[in-house]
Parts: C-alpha cells; structure tokens; sequence
C-alpha cells in the first residue's frame, strides 16, 4: 500500500497509536489531535446553549440573572429555551461524532441569534460564539456533509462495489509459470485453493512526511480497490499542528488524481496528468502485491526470474508498463518491494522526478483467513540519501465485498 505522494524479519516498533484498532474513533477515521479539538469545540457549543436557559428562566420571572437587564417577553422565553434546547443537542451531536450535526447546527445557531437579537444590549457577545459554530459548521458541511472528499469517497465506492465477479480460485496450475521467489510467494500467502480477489476493503492507521526532515503527520485511511477494471480509491485523514488534513486519491479509468484540503475546505493539491497516472500505476501493483497477491497469476503482469529471492513484474494497465522486484524469503514471507518507476514530487513542487521507491514489509499479520502485511514502510531513494517517509499498519482487511462496511 502507498500515499500518492538480509532480510531476517523484523518487527518495527508500532506507529504512534491514533486509537486501538476496535476503537470506533479509529473506524471514522479519527485522530486524537482531532478528538480533543472536537471535545473542546463541543463543550465550547454546550455552555452557550446552557447560557440560554437564562433567558428562558428571566422570561417567567423564576431567576434574575444580573447579566440579563432587559426585559424578555414570555413569547420570547420560549424562543430562549428552544434555542438551548437545540445549541445544547449540537453540542452532544459533535461530542459522539453523529452524522448531521452540522445541519441541526445550522438550525441551532438561527434561533440563538433571534433570541440574541431580543436582548441585544446585554447578549450581544453570544454572537460571538454563534460565528464559532457558523465556521463549524460549514466545515461539518465539507467534512462529514455530502459536499467533501469523504462524502465523494464514499459515493465512488458504493458505485463500484455491486460490480463484482463470481470469483474462480485459484489453482496451482496458475503458478506454474511464475518464477520460484513468486510462487513460495503465493502458496506461504494461502492464496491456492481460495477465490481470487476481485475488490479490497483496507483500513490503516501510520504516520507520513513529505521530506527527510519534515515532522511526521499522523493519518488514518481507508481504501478501497477493484480489479475487474483497475480502481483505486484512497481516503486518508491526516492531523499536522492539530488541523485536520483531508488526502483523496483516485485511480480510474486509467487515470489518476490527487487531492488534498487543509479543514476539508481549503484545496493544497489538485493534481492530475500522465506523470502521476505513471506513479500510481506503481501504487496499484504495490496493492496487488500487499493485499491481494492472488491477482499475482493475472496476465497483465509478466514476471522475470532474477535469484531465488528475487522476482521482477512488469504490470501494465493502459499506456503505462511499469515494473517492480519483489524480495521473498525462504519461507515466504515478501519483504519488499522496489520500483524505479515510482514518480516524486519535486524540490519546488511543481513537478514530478523519477526516483526510486520501497515497501520494505516489517512484520506479518493474519487477518480473518487473510495472510498479509502488518506493519511496513515507505522509503524514497534520492541521490542525496534514502529516507522512510511512511510508517504504515494495516488494521483491517476484507475481500470482495458486495457493501461497503460503516457506509
């Protein structure tokens, strides 16, 4: 797997933990920098809607709040309580994270600025925690609303997961022609005897950077990847300086794009073009290798015998054959894997080199009746040094789906 952007086995230490893998927070795609700014947000919005119910208590003369002096008719008490009532539900709406809240919000901050607006001289500077909850709003509307990369994600995905194959299995008769390393490969994976993979569903949790001395940005992501006609669909959050970081990749039709927005509003990248769809080429036979090592036997990758631990695949999709060795081991674990066809962004970042790329695999996992990667790096290779850039577990991984898990 890849962000577009002697080999014993090795543990690597486990990536700063954004939450444990049952975590619901984990399964939303939820970051502790982004939880805390959500609990502070939320108890934020809850106190200003519990500040209503001074109004409301003025109104019918049962309390004489000294911040109150004007007089509020009982009509308007009643707005004052509706609007508690509302501001107060937002806020346990952000709290647990539930789909909508943006939009009650909206409704939210309308009656407590009438009731403001009643009581004006004295309950001017509730306007200033409504524009608050105005921004959190519209950033509720890109973020988890139907306007955002999430929601656009998600729609792609629920387009493309009915269209699945009935899947044959895979036979050793498949592997006779593939060259050993890829074939011990295969059969350590579990894949003989078993469906070939027609969809993924994979969820991870890690940490990225863009260059050797940048400070890491922890992530969540989720993708999503079909082989019938080759598609990826990648989802990440990221966190970095505690504002959120919304990444979309997509490959399909034989083209690729990127997109990333800082508070899942503002656009950083929007990228596109032959030169990425190159690179991401290469991150498609990186997932097939990674998460679904039965389409290895697919004609669309020839393979090349190297030693015995080392094999080269030249997968192809549309225009683009690019190729990649893959490093295994006596017993058949994969290592690694290194293209040169991978494409990086360059120094003044309005362009792409060509430079080397790796997944070196640190630990092995098995999932369900899944054998596949646990954790595992990304390395770029420049002249200058080669230097990780990704830190990477898998948390879940399931094979073709009909209907798309939590959506």
């Amino acid at each position: 797997m890849a962000v577009s952007q002697g080999h014993t086995m090795i543990i690597l230490p486990r990536p700063r933990d954004p939450g444990s893998a049952e975590s619901p927070e984990l399964a939303q795609g939820l970051l502790p920098g982004r939880i805390t700014m959500r609990w502070i947000f939320a108890s934020v919005i809850a106190l200003h809607g519990l500040l209503h119910l001074l109004g409301f208590l003025k109104a019918f003369g049962w309390y004489e709040p000294t911040q109150l002096t004007v007089a509020i008719p009982k009509a308007w008490g009643f707005a004052w309580l509706a609007a508690a009532v509302a501001v107060v539900v937002t806020a346990g709406m952000i709290g647990t994270d539930s789909r909508g809240w943006w939009a009650l919000g909206l409704g939210a901050l309308v009656l407590s600025q009438a009731a403001i607006l009643s009581a004006w001289p004295d309950a001017k500077f509730g306007s200033v925690v409504n524009a608050l909850l105005l921004l959190g709003c519209l950033y509720g509307m890109f973020a988890v609303g139907p306007y955002g990369l999430a929601a656009e994600y998600q729609r792609a995905v629920s387009q493309r997961l009915p269209d699945t194959l009935a899947p044959e299995k895979v036979t050793e008769a498949d592997l006779t022609d593939l060259p050993a390393p890829v074939q011990r490969f295969l059969r350590h994976s579990g894949v003989v005897g078993r469906p070939r993979v027609h969809n993924v569903r994979a969820v991870w949790r890690g940490r990225i950077r863009g260059t050797a001395t940048d400070p890491w940005m922890e992530f969540t992501a989720e993708q999503h990847n079909f082989v019938r006609e080759p598609t990826r669909l990648f989802f990440m959050n990221a966190s970095r300086s505690g504002l959120p970081v919304d990444v979309y990749h997509v490959f399909s039709k034989r083209a690729a794009t990127m997109q990333v927005r800082l508070l899942s509003v503002l656009p950083l990248v929007d990228a596109q073009g032959p030169e990425l769809t190159r690179a991401e080429t290469v991150t498609l036979f990186n997932d097939l290798c990674l998460l679904a090592p039965s389409e290895l036997v697919d004609p669309s990758i020839r393979w090349e015998a190297i030693d015995e631990g080392q094999a080269r695949g030249r997968y192809t999709v549309g225009a683009n054959t690019i190729s990649a060795v893959l490093s295994v081991d006596e017993e058949g674990n994969l290592l690694d894997f290194v293209s040169d066809d991978r494409l990086a962004l360059s120094s003044n970042g309005k362009g792409f080199v060509q430079q080397r790329w790796s997944t070196p695999i640190r630990e092995h996992q098995v999932i369900g009746s899944i054998r596949a990667m646990h954790h595992g790096e990304g390395w770029w290779h420049p002249s200058e040094g080669a230097y990780a850039y990704l830190e990477i577990e898998l948390v879940d991984l399931k094979v073709n789906l009909t209907s798309s898990p939590g959506h």
